[in-house]
């Protein structure tokens, strides 16, 4: 099958300060929308990267992230070939996204309010030395380290075993498939890094409620991603 002409022909100049997460889109929307229809082959990375105006490194990592959504196949000797139209549900070791998204809010909600409870001087300082390193990580997996590592800390924060174990255990799940995290979280690093944020600042005051809306509202933005993803 030929590459349409509405695809080939139309600008796909990309910014370069998220140039993986922007070709990545780029194709996904042109793959959703069935400009490149299954069944397609896409031009080679040199190609690719020359239309977009970036390095076939960025190229082979926006091809990854499609290729973890089960967006496209590449197969040995004959490219990449768009495999469907819709992602398929991802799954994080033993667990699909839905498991995760349902079940984090009762763990991590009450472990940050008790976090805002029980949390030492210490504590306090690793978690504003997080939130400070994500907010000037520009490269995704170590954010998604980063990331992994807040959440393990306010568990850690809470003084409550129980919730060290279960977070330590989802935490392990997401690292099972970071292409697929790494494309849920593109879009919405700058918001999430605001929201850890107001997680650690009604930690810091000692507001038990205040800090468990504030991971639950970080929770529900994080489930909407994931909803995004998969429509």
């Amino acid at each position: 099958m030929s590459l349409p002409d509405s695809w080939t022909g139309r600008s796909a100049a990309i910014q370069r300060h998220s140039a993986s997460e922007a070709v990545f889109q780029d194709l996904r929307t042109a793959i959703g929308s069935g400009e490149l229809p299954v069944g397609v082959k896409l031009p080679p990375e040199a190609a690719l990267a020359e239309r977009y105006g970036v390095s076939r490194s960025v190229v082979r990592e926006a091809l990854r992230s499609c290729q973890a959504l089960g967006l496209t196949e590449t197969r040995t000797g004959s490219g990449t070939v768009v495999k469907s139209a819709r992602p398929a549900t991802p799954r994080y070791g033993t667990f699909s996204t839905r498991d995760l998204v349902e079940a984090r809010p009762y763990v991590e909600v009450p472990a940050a309010g008790w976090a805002a409870r029980r949390r030492t001087a210490e504590q306090l300082e690793n978690l504003q030395r997080i939130v400070d390193a994500m907010a000037g990580e520009p490269d995704a997996t170590r954010w998604l380290r980063l990331d992994a590592e807040f959440h393990l800390a306010i568990a850690e924060a809470s003084g409550n075993e129980v919730f060290v174990s279960v977070v330590g255990a989802i935490r392990a799940a997401l690292a099972k498939q970071p292409l697929q995290r790494t494309a849920v979280l593109a879009a919405r690093r700058a918001a999430a890094d605001g929201e850890h944020r107001r997680i650690v600042e009604a930690i810091v005051a000692g507001d038990f409620a205040h800090a468990g809306d504030r991971m639950r509202q970080h929770l529900d933005r994080v489930a909407e991603s994931a909803d995004a993803l998969r429509a």
